[in-house]
């Protein structure tokens, strides 16, 4: 994703599943410090999948901006602890 970041997206709250509206993005697990290694995923020709680590799975969903997700408030800002 040359030219811009990649969005990263946690669970903390367990949902069994996430809409997002990217198909390239980073996958943190739970907030830290208890997330898991910060994986990239990239769903390719498909429309949805499943992180490694957590066993999220992450649906696309056209119609979200690229920090939007259903359920609200799962996506995480990685500027948040930029020191």
């Amino acid at each position: 994703m040359a030219g811009g970041t990649t969005p990263h997206f946690h669970n903390d709250a367990g949902h069994a599943r996430i809409a997002i509206g990217v198909k390239k993005f980073m996958c943190v697990g739970a907030k830290p410090p208890y997330d898991h290694p910060h994986v990239f995923l990239d769903m390719g020709d498909d429309n949805e999948i499943v992180c490694p680590y957590c066993s999220t799975l992450y649906v696309y969903d056209a119609s979200l901006k690229p920090g939007e997700t259903i359920p609200p408030g799962c996506a995480f800002d990685t500027t948040a602890n930029a020191a």
